[in-house]
């Protein structure tokens, strides 16, 4: 694989899936970062990289097909993005959780300005010293489209760093069109911060199921007591999506628990080692998919939707321990999924960068129609 050289800056990702990210906890306010150089513009052909199929330029990617697909630098909107009048709206609900009254996330805070340093031993290990308990509050905001029966099992899914109002317009249009079934929306706000140390970090890149068994225990009931729906218990019938961090996050779920969820949809995923605190079972974090789980485990009943831009991020930060570069890890994954047979499509986008608007705003419909392929549409 080809690597670039490395950007002599520090960057800190910043994730952001939909029109904004909750920051819930407010600490003091941090001193004012450098300037963050450009990323790179990367070439799908590179060597190393998948082969991929070239569409023409303002083309999506066929919804029904698995494969590696390349968008053209124009972006405009899909149909389905913007509002009709026309359609059934859903009702759109909002609740706030508290860390108080959570027994898996009593919640953590990384001090404004640090970050961390490297384990001089092990390049791949970051040391935090600046991460506390911290308390915070989340929103949950959840869409309930018009053509929901009251009292049936909903289809739905569960997304990252919300609210997102993209997801919930596609929706209303696709499932009026007869593209996808009547689901139910969650989308769940971060309990604030980013990477290692923050709460959002622990939440979105720890690799282990507690985020799903979190969101399992403490959301899921919460949204069916309170807004009297019912949420299926098929895990045919129940997707995960994110971008960024919540990305990797959407495919952790499913990964350790495939009996919850079958359905996975990631802009820019962060399939890197951003682990915190470090595991010696998975060292190298969510690269760790591509690196040897993905390849050494048997196939998992998933599908999945995957999207990277062309100047996505790369960010050897302090580590420089080769396993920071966005594009990298996504065609990595690309590469492993095909090789183990998996249902997938994976988006190479050109002129976009990290959970890139213009992009989102033309593939999610197209996106939410792959992703729920298979799946029984009431017409």
């Amino acid at each position: 694989m080809l690597r670039l050289l490395s950007i002599a800056f520090l960057i800190v990702p910043l994730a952001v899936a939909g029109p904004a990210v909750t920051l819930a906890q407010t600490p003091p306010a941090a001193p004012a970062h450098p300037v963050r150089p450009t990323p790179p513009t990367r070439d799908p052909h590179t060597p190393g990289y998948v082969s991929a199929q070239e569409l023409p330029d303002g083309a999506n990617a066929p919804a029904n097909q698995d494969g590696n697909f390349i968008l053209g630098p124009t972006h405009d909107p899909a149909p389905e993005m913007a509002v009709r009048d026309d359609v059934p709206q859903g009702a759109v609900y909002e609740f706030i959780m508290s860390s108080s009254d959570s027994k898996i996330y009593p919640g953590i805070l990384r001090d404004p300005g640090t970050f961390g340093t490297p384990d001089p031993n092990n390049p791949a290990k970051l040391i935090v010293t600046t991460s506390h308990p911290a308390p915070y509050t989340r929103k949950v905001t959840v869409y309930v489209p018009k053509q929901y029966v009251p009292g049936t099992a909903a289809p739905f899914i569960v997304g990252a760093d919300g609210p997102d109002h993209m997801l919930f317009t596609a929706l209303d249009n696709l499932i009026a069109e007869h593209k996808v079934p009547v689901m139910i929306a969650i989308s769940i706000s971060n309990g604030g911060g980013d990477a290692q140390g923050s709460e959002r970090g622990l939440e979105y890149d720890t690799m282990s199921g507690v985020y799903a068994e979190f969101v399992e225990r403490e959301v899921l009931p919460q949204v069916e007591e309170r807004y009297h729906i019912k949420l299926t218990k098929d895990p045919n019938g129940r997707a995960t999506m994110g971008g960024s961090s919540g990305g990797s996050c959407a495919l952790i779920m499913a990964w350790y628990h495939p009996e919850l969820y079958h359905r996975v949809l990631t802009y820019s995923g962060t399939y890197i080692n951003q682990q915190w605190p470090w595991n010696p079972k998975t060292p190298h974090g969510a690269w760790g998919f591509h690196e040897t789980l993905i390849p050494k485990s048997p196939r998992k009943p998933l599908r999945i939707w995957m999207e990277v831009g062309d100047r996505d991020l790369f960010n050897p930060n302090t580590m420089r321990d080769g396993m920071h570069d966005w594009v990298v890890a996504n065609e990595d994954m690309a590469r492993v999924l095909a090789a183990k047979g998996y249902h997938y499509q994976f988006v190479f986008a050109r002129n976009a960068g990290h959970v890139d608007r213009a992009t989102r705003q033309q593939t999610l419909p197209e996106a939410l129609e792959y992703l729920w392929q298979g799946y029984p549409v009431t017409k």
